[in-house]
């Protein structure tokens, strides 16, 4: 996602997160866009009331649904965690400084805003 130009200019922030979520939502298959929605829509609330790192574990229990979501959380270039791998991202979340944890936690609740916008707005009302 580093880089998205366009004709009028580069992408600012929230267009690059509003980019990658919309093509993280693209990928998900028609029969897990439920289970994704359900996981994404928890996400933020989840951040909120338990923190990043508890979070970001919860969404590891969700077998498959939560392996597509940590996809798409370790691709959206958050500070600190950049070129982080799904499977390695809680682990590097606990390893940051505490500075560096409350800025990817920031950028982590916009992320997780994004995609559960995406979805709402993509995937079909159940």
């Amino acid at each position: 996602m580093s880089g998205h130009d366009t004709s009028q200019g580069v992408l600012i922030r929230e267009q690059k997160r509003a980019l990658h979520a919309y093509e993280c939502i693209d990928s998900v298959r028609n029969s897990d866009q439920r289970n994704y929605k359900i996981a994404v829509n928890d996400l933020g609330a989840n951040i909120m009331r338990s923190g990043l790192c508890a979070a970001l574990a919860a969404v590891q229990r969700l077998d498959k649904r939560g392996e597509v979501l940590l996809k798409h959380l370790a691709s959206a270039q958050v500070p600190g965690l950049k070129g982080t791998k799904a499977a390695d991202l809680t682990q590097r979340v606990r390893e940051l400084s505490v500075d560096e944890y409350m800025i990817a936690t920031r950028e982590m609740l916009q992320v997780a805003m994004w995609l559960k916008r995406a979805s709402q707005a993509t995937f079909e009302n159940d």
